[in-house]
Order: structure tokens, then sequence, then C-alpha cells
């Protein structure tokens, strides 16, 4: 066996699966654009520029993606927002 076929094998073998969840949150006619635009970067630590393309995506769309990650990641941050009065779910 080449070296090289050995380091592919003990990567392979590193590889874990994990379960991706996405922390989605619904538009309503309640709350600000500056709101949720605030929200998403204390909750989510998203710059200024994600926040507002998430928010954008919100009210045209009707919903977005704004975080993904495992489910103990995701359902605080999901609880804070829902906290806050927006509508929020963790999704696989």
């Amino acid at each position: 066996m080449l070296p090289f076929e050995q380091n592919e094998v003990d990567v392979l073998e590193d590889i874990v699966e994990t379960d991706v969840y996405h922390l989605i949150v619904f538009n309503d006619e309640v709350n600000t654009f500056d709101y949720v635009i605030d929200t998403l970067m204390e909750v989510c630590e998203h710059t200024p520029d994600q926040a507002e393309q998430c928010t954008i995506i919100i009210h045209y769309k009707g919903k977005c993606s704004v975080k993904d990650g495992s489910w103990d990641q995701l359902v605080p941050m999901r609880n804070e927002i829902c906290r806050r009065g927006l509508s929020a779910e963790v999704l696989n």
C-alpha cells in the first residue's frame, strides 16, 4: 500500500456524520426591519450585512434560514428569538 492510500483511509475513518438543523425565522406584520436586524445580530451573532440580508429575505419570501447547526446549538437561539416576539422554528 502506498503512503497516500493509508492517509486517505485514516481520513475517511475520521468522518462523523451529524444532523444539521436550520433555524428558520418567519415574517410577520408587527416587527420592524431594524428590530429583526438587531435580534439576528444579538442572538445569532450575524454581521450587520448578514442580518439585513436575512431580514429582506424574511420580508419578501416569508421566511429565511438564518443559522445552521446542531439541535442543541439552535434551540436556545430559537427560544430567545421567540421570547423577543418573532416566530421561529428549528427544522431538519
